[in-house]
């Protein structure tokens, strides 16, 4: 008997339609011989709906009361799922987070996991129930209060599960097959992965790929739980995320066939080969996120300790930043500009920080741009291959599409265009690497893909 843990996004559980559903299916797992630990999502836009709920009562919308309101829509979606799977002659038990032994730290909206002592629920499944959890939320270690996990919270809860459970495989169930070479959204010939790495799965969700959040790749990258993206609306296979390929996978890495041929064709013009090299780049996927805004340090002094009094300020006000950019100083003034992306909800803060710290730092002073988007292409083997950059930068360029901002990993190329250019921008790389499918088009079954 097998160990596995499901979790159900907002629209898996829509309504109660998808909640009956979603029963079926857990129930079916636990005929076939396994233990079952289920987590799930508020249903459909309630989260959504309960924040703007409280912008109507409130213009402060943080703090202990906030994430006492937003946990109710988890707490809703549990006892109904249990309800449903006892209909279906099957016993099932549900469980808020903090009864999960989900422990956090004190931070409200974004409180980060910091021990599972999951004893009531391995109890619950011994005894033959359903666990049913709560996702998106835990319990401060410190003053006891309910907290939140924040963005992909339950993604995050249902591998924490998993690692502690030292359960089988953490299947995450969507609104779409799998993990896609794009946001099939907005790239209707993309490709389903069945089968991608930890690192390559790390920069996909960095780069805002929404199926999977970071947070939840990197715990399960840490503790070594597969995972398995699928569909509740589908009995298809999904993908596997893992840091090696599952048993019978005939694989030969992330990329497609489409994105070794397109990339075999440059390379042999260069080598004069007629056989692709097998250290070839693979491409993974393309990224794109809209959710960044870029502030740019003008007039800053071109010498050592400044740009640390810049990021200083940034770390102490808690903004996380992303790509960071410095021109070459002028030989006149000896001054340069320092841009740097971030999320568009801490821009505000960003700027205020930056304003305190101006005296330090001797700006002349700041440009906050929220119109951009950010563009990524992940794949095994980049930094070898220097037919990657070309062909991204070509593509971008017969898209008439302006860069403004260049970031580069191993695995990774990303730039910063205006919002209005990332759809046309997507497609364009995305069929620049061969990577449009040639059979039917995705299918999104639900409207978020969470």
């Amino acid at each position: 008997m097998g160990l596995v843990v499901q979790k159900y996004g907002g629209s898996s559980v829509a309504d109660a339609e998808g909640i009956k559903r979603v029963a079926k299916r857990i129930v079916e797992a636990k005929k076939n011989g396994n233990q079952v630990v289920v987590v799930v999502s508020a249903m459909g836009d309630t989260t959504d709906e309960l924040i703007d709920l409280a912008k109507e009562v409130s213009p402060v919308q943080t703090g202990r009361e906030f994430d006492m309101l937003l946990t109710a829509g988890e707490r809703i979606s549990m006892a109904l799922l249990a309800m449903a799977i006892k209909s279906l002659g099957h016993e099932a038990q549900s469980f808020t987070g903090s009864q999960a032994g989900l422990i956090t730290d004190s931070a409200h909206n974004k409180a980060r996991i910091i021990d599972v002592t999951p004893g009531r629920i391995q109890t619950s499944v011994d005894e033959g129930n359903i666990a049913i959890v709560a996702g998106f939320q835990g319990v401060s270690q410190d003053s006891k209060d309910i907290t939140t996990l924040g963005r992909g919270g339950s993604d995050t809860t249902a591998v924490a599960l998993a690692a502690a459970l030292e359960a089988d495989v953490c299947e995450i169930y969507t609104d779409v097959d799998g993990v896609f070479t794009a946001d099939p959204r907005v790239v209707k010939k993309a490709r389903k992965i069945d089968w991608i790495s930890f690192e390559d799965m790390l920069e996909l969700a960095s780069s805002g790929s929404k199926v999977l959040l970071h947070r939840c790749v990197e715990y399960a990258r840490r503790y070594n739980i597969p995972i398995h993206v699928r569909s509740s609306f589908s009995g298809l296979q999904g993908t596997w995320v893992s840091s090696e390929p599952p048993g019978g996978y005939e694989g030969h890495g992330e990329g497609t066939p489409g994105a070794q041929a397109a990339l075999k064709s440059g390379q042999s013009k260069d080598s004069g080969q007629g056989e692709q090299s097998m250290e070839q780049a693979m491409i993974s996927g393309v990224a794109h996120d809209t959710s960044e805004a870029k502030i740019t340090v003008v007039g800053v002094p071109d010498k050592p300790g400044v740009a640390a009094v810049i990021f200083r300020a940034i770390a102490d006000a808690e903004v996380n930043i992303d790509m960071v950019v410095q021109n070459v100083s002028a030989a006149s003034t000896g001054l340069t500009d320092i841009s740097f992306t971030l999320p568009k909800s801490e821009g505000r803060k960003a700027i205020g920080a930056l304003e305190k710290a101006q005296g330090a730092i001797g700006f002349d002073s700041l440009r906050y741009d929220d119109q951009i988007a950010k563009i990524s292409l992940v794949g095994a083997g980049m930094k070898t291959n220097p037919g990657v950059t070309a062909t991204f930068f070509e593509a971008l360029s017969q898209a008439e599409v302006n860069i403004e901002l260049i970031s580069t990993s191993e695995i990774r190329i990303s730039v910063v265009t205006r919002e209005d250019d990332v759809n046309e921008s997507v497609r364009a790389v995305h069929s620049a690497f061969g990577l449009d499918s040639e059979s039917d088009e995705a299918v999104v079954y639900g409207g978020t893909g969470r």
